[in-house]
């Protein structure tokens, strides 16, 4: 058997992990299966934003053991447009006064 670890995070900050024991030569999508995830937070099925170790791959992939599936969530905004937004919004830097004496 082979040991592997499903995580989905629903919100930021939360995280839901499933620890499964499988039979050797499992796929990534065999593991979501029998993970509960996807019902749990009423995904599809058919989700394709998975990958092992923070590297998007197919459901088709043999998992190996102690590989670590991980479910993504769809980006609301683009993060560097997020980024720009906060530096407009932050407040503007204070001028350090000149130590030379």
């Amino acid at each position: 058997m082979i040991r592997v670890e499903i995580a989905y995070s629903p919100t930021p900050r939360e995280v839901d992990v499933v620890e499964l024991s499988l039979p050797p030569g499992s796929t990534l999508q065999q593991a979501l299966r029998a993970s509960g995830l996807l019902e749990r937070h009423g995904l599809a099925s058919e989700h394709d934003l998975v990958g092992i170790w923070g590297r998007r791959q197919p459901g088709h992939t043999l998992l190996r053991d102690r590989d670590r599936v991980e479910i993504y969530r769809p980006l609301r905004c683009d993060p560097k447009e997020a980024r720009r937004q906060r530096y407009r919004e932050r407040p503007p830097l204070r001028k350090l006064a000149s130590t030379r004496a």
